[in-house]
């Protein structure tokens, strides 16, 4: 099993910035595709973007590209949401998450954080 916690979210003005960390214990994240999904009151949890085990391939929701950036840092066994240009739209709980196969479909994942929230005010 692996254990994810994220943290980094925060309250920010519209147009500004934030780096959502994903931190993992238990399993390397090498083994994992990795996800972050997003979910505002009320609405479905919605894929934002993944980072795909072995060749790292990278993946957005429509909404998010050019703005979010995935990455993983292997040494640190941490996945980033990198995100810029901020939208009052983009507030949610974010939540990262493990699975084995690419995938934008929450159950294509297997393991959850417990999210943290971002919220962009106008």
């Amino acid at each position: 099993q692996v254990q994810l916690v994220e943290s980094g979210g925060g309250l920010v003005q519209a147009g500004d910035s934030l780096r959502l960390s994903c931190a993992a214990s238990g399993r390397t994240l090498r083994m994992y595709t990795m996800g972050w999904f997003r979910q505002a009151p009320g609405n479905e949890r919605d894929f934002v973007a993944f980072i795909g085990r072995g060749d790292g391939i990278t993946y957005y929701e429509d909404s998010v590209k050019g703005r979010f950036t995935i990455s993983m840092d292997n040494g640190k066994n941490t996945v980033y949401l990198q995100m810029s240009s901020l939208r009052p739209e983009d507030t949610a709980t974010y939540y990262c998450a493990a699975g084995t196969y690419l995938g934008r479909n929450p159950l294509a994942y297997s393991y959850w954080g417990q999210g943290t929230q971002v919220t962009v005010s106008s």
